[in-house]
């Protein structure tokens, strides 16, 4: 039993000085990784939005060539149905402007607070 005692005396471990150098690496990379992970989410809200007013101005324009360019195109209008268009549950989509030649619509993400826009050539723009 002795024997078995002087052994695992002489083994060496982990002194207090190599733990706290591990805790401040990982500190580091922890500190780094963070705000990296909040711009990452960021630019998802975002691109669900774009992708929201994208998926709009496509069923739009699927509702104009049915009932004519000149026809107020609304979200209630193109959402299921015919024209497929599905909002994402944390986007708001609002049609400023109606019919074909003058469309804008606008879209914001309830968790990131930028507002997007879409014009009747479909370009998208913060």
């Amino acid at each position: 039993m002795l024997s078995k005692f002087k052994m695992a005396r002489g083994e060496k471990g982990f002194t207090l000085i190599e733990l706290l150098i591990v805790i401040a690496i990982i500190g580091i990379l922890a500190a780094i990784a963070i705000p990296q992970f909040s711009a990452y989410k960021n630019r998802a809200y975002q691109s669900d939005s774009k992708a929201n007013l994208h998926n709009l101005f496509l069923a739009c324009k699927a509702y104009w060539a049915d009932e004519g360019g000149t026809s107020d195109c609304a979200v209630a209008a193109v959402t299921g149905g015919t024209y497929g268009y599905a909002q994402s549950t944390d986007v708001t989509v609002a049609i400023t402007t109606a019919p074909e030649t003058t469309f804008v619509a606008t879209a914001i993400n309830t968790k990131e607070n930028t507002t997007f826009s879409i014009s009747s050539d479909g370009a998208i723009t913060p």
